[in-house]
């Protein structure tokens, strides 16, 4: 099967989108399919160009058996509705321009996050006559009307509007979460076109393993108890709650907290570390996606924070696996389906989210519970390997794109 995949991330950027949409897209190359992804020029989150690549037109690359079509973008840092809403919908355009030298797809596929990264593979489905699925992994324009950055009014209903015209255009949707089919669902769509699956892992890649004396030499982790959130410092995170409870625990020495990444709320923690004169909080920045594995193995409680509306009810942040397979012990701060899932299996402590004071008691109580810590960290390695292995993903979404284009040709 010739397979064109559009998305707007992709490594070396080391975000969630980039690692899955690699992992898969190897896999498919594995299994004898021709893959062909279009992405833009790694820029993400900062904005700035990776060592190595230019910002042009096109450009092409082979990884892992996938070609790999970069396109020119708008540079600028996950930061500023505008300048985004720029980047998103300049990707778009070009995706939809470079797929004139990907001659005869047996399919195009799109995945979301971006929403212009979406319509662009609805659009080049269109063009070239071929079935087109639609990876959700976001609800969008949803998300961004809830963190207050668009309200109602014209460009909602159109972006609304648009929403629907993509799910209308898709043979087939994958969702990620289960509460994202219900919201597809009450559009009109048809439920049996849509396909749950989940995010994962790569068990090669997490897996458990020593803590890395360099990087605890390196950055002077000592010997107390380190606490970390590992990702975008995004307006979806609440990490504000996470400087509060390292305020609250500054009277216990044994503790520090470290921010790993970068992102739009970057400046406004840096102020409130300031602010507050926190000695037990460090800004680490983005560090490189295959340290990811030694940093989770270093880190003795590792947080995963989403805020406290409802659109976040339906998001399960791929990290929690990866933490996971590696017997980390976590706290998920956060409500709706990621917490379900992982109370009911027993792995992690569940917290309400934004709270500062129920995060800080969490961390104690890991600390004076170890057997109980180790207990959950081991059930939640066996967890993820029984049930969210990336390449048992990535060939169930094989077989789901095989049974729509067959679907599509009867």
């Amino acid at each position: 099967m010739r397979i064109l995949f559009i998305s707007h991330y992709f490594p070396p950027e080391v975000n969630a989108p980039a690692s899955r949409t690699h992992e898969h897209c190897r896999r498919w190359a594995a299994e004898g399919n021709e893959v062909t992804v279009i992405t833009g020029v790694p820029n993400h989150p900062a904005g700035v160009l990776f060592e190595g690549y230019r910002n042009d037109w096109i450009q092409e690359e082979n990884v892992d058996g996938i070609r790999v079509i970069r396109t020119r973008m708008f540079l600028a840092a996950n930061a500023g509705f505008t300048k985004r809403i720029l980047n998103y919908v300049l990707f778009g355009l070009t995706a939809t321009w470079a797929s004139r030298r990907v001659r005869s797809p047996d399919l195009v596929v799109a995945t979301t996050p971006q929403f212009f990264c979406g319509l662009a593979g609805a659009v080049v489905a269109r063009l070239k006559r071929r079935p087109f699925i639609l990876e959700v992994r976001d609800l969008w324009p949803k998300s961004i009307v809830e963190l207050g950055q668009l309200e109602q009014g014209l460009i909602l209903n159109l972006l609304e509007k648009l929403e629907q015209w993509l799910y209308s255009s898709a043979a087939g949707i994958v969702v990620n979460t289960r509460a994202f089919i219900d919201h597809i669902a009450a559009s009109g769509y048809s439920r049996e076109k849509i396909e749950l699956i989940y995010n994962g892992i790569d068990p090669a890649q997490f897996r458990p393993q020593p803590a890395s004396e360099n990087l605890r030499d390196q950055y002077a982790l000592g010997e107390g108890i380190s606490v970390a959130y590992i990702g975008t410092l995004g307006l979806a995170h609440a990490l504000e709650c996470f400087i509060e409870a390292a305020d609250l625990l500054k009277g216990r020495p044994e503790f520090s907290f470290l921010l790993i990444g970068d992102g739009a709320e970057r400046p406004k923690l840096e102020s409130l570390i300031q602010d507050r004169g926190l000695n037990n909080v460090r800004l680490l920045g983005l560090q490189p996606r295959p340290t990811m594995p030694a940093w989770i193995a270093s880190i003795d409680i590792l947080l995963v924070s989403l805020r406290d509306l409802p659109v976040f009810e339906t998001v399960i942040p791929s990290k929690i696996f990866e933490f996971l397979a590696q017997e980390g012990k976590v706290i998920v701060a956060a409500r709706g389906e990621i917490r379900r899932m992982t109370e009911e299996a027993g792995v992690a402590w569940g917290i309400d989210p934004e709270n500062p004071e129920a995060l800080a008691e969490a961390i104690q109580e890991i600390v004076a519970k170890p057997g109980e810590a180790e207990r959950r960290a081991k059930a939640g390695r066996l967890w993820i390997e029984r049930e969210f292995v990336r390449d048992m993903l990535a060939l169930r979404m094989l077989k789901f794109m095989e049974k729509t284009l067959q679907s599509e040709q009867s």
